[in-house]
């Protein structure tokens, strides 16, 4: 196998399964749906691996609806599940965007509490140590199986009790949304990779290492208070996210925004929010 494919998330050599299921979802990937994969000792010779490793990478294929395994016949690829289809440009619940693809979603295990602000949570939330803070952490389901785990951390003055206590179907930011208590703007989120820690793994039913797309953010109201910090961990495949970039103007062109001595654009439509 390739060094590309030996590394995970912050350059960390992967172990051997990981990098086995890499491979094997390259091989899925360009097979066609209802086809069979080739026989257990054929595909570990292919990937030169253990026929015990081969079924460790396998596993999660098979958790995940990709392939099915049958006794004495093979194993069958499946048509990839249906996705969820977001843009990076307006922030909107899962459940917005499931409605809108037509993809239903259900909320799994679910827990929220309310505790102490540690100083992990008050420094992104800016507030003192001292206060209370609401932590919602719960699964997503999709196609009947566990597609994101998200954990959203706010200040407890933002969502009391009897405001999610009723009826909460998992977002945090549709219920600040009705309850319009605080005008919201704008979210500023960081995107990368992830393997799963055991915790995470446990709740998304996939194996301890697997590799998950993260989003971490912060949600600011109008006066630019932060209201809210969360984590999305979506299982590969289970989101598709876009973003739509408009093309810049070469410098020194005609139109271009002209540069202030502070290096600040003059044009506004051209600063970054």
């Amino acid at each position: 196998m390739s060094e590309r494919r030996r590394r995970g998330p912050g350059g960390r050599t992967l172990p051997l399964y990981q990098q086995a299921a890499l491979r094997l979802g390259e091989i899925l990937a360009a097979t066609a749906p209802d086809s069979f994969l080739p026989s257990e000792p054929e595909l570990a010779r292919q990937l030169g691996i253990s026929r015990a490793t081969l079924r460790e990478a396998m596993r999660s294929f098979e958790e995940q609806g990709r392939i099915v395994r049958r006794q004495g016949v093979g194993t069958i690829v499946t048509r990839p599940p249906r996705a969820l289809d977001a843009g990076l440009e307006v922030l909107e619940s899962l459940e917005t965007l499931a409605a809108r693809t037509g993809l239903p979603v259900e909320m799994g295990e679910c827990v929220i509490e309310v505790r102490p602000a540690g100083e992990e949570d008050a420094l992104p939330l800016e507030i003192p140590a001292s206060s209370s803070v609401v932590e919602v952490s719960r699964v997503i389901r999709a196609g009947g199986r566990p597609v994101a785990y998200l954990i959203d951390v706010l200040p407890e003055a933002l969502l009391p009790r009897q405001v999610w206590a009723n009826g909460f179907t998992g977002s945090v930011l549709d219920v600040l949304l009705r309850a319009g208590s605080v005008e919201l703007d704008v979210s500023r989120t960081e995107i990368g990779a992830l393997s799963a820690p055991p915790e995470i793994a446990r709740r998304l039913q996939i194996h301890r290492g697997d590799v998950l797309l993260r989003l971490e953010a912060r949600l600011f109201s109008r006066d630019g208070r932060a209201v809210d910090h969360s984590w999305s961990y979506f299982l590969p495949g289970s989101i598709h996210l876009h973003v739509v970039r408009r093309v810049g103007r070469a410098s020194g062109s005609a139109g271009a925004a002209e540069i202030d001595p502070t290096g600040t654009p003059s044009d506004p439509h051209l600063t970054s929010r």
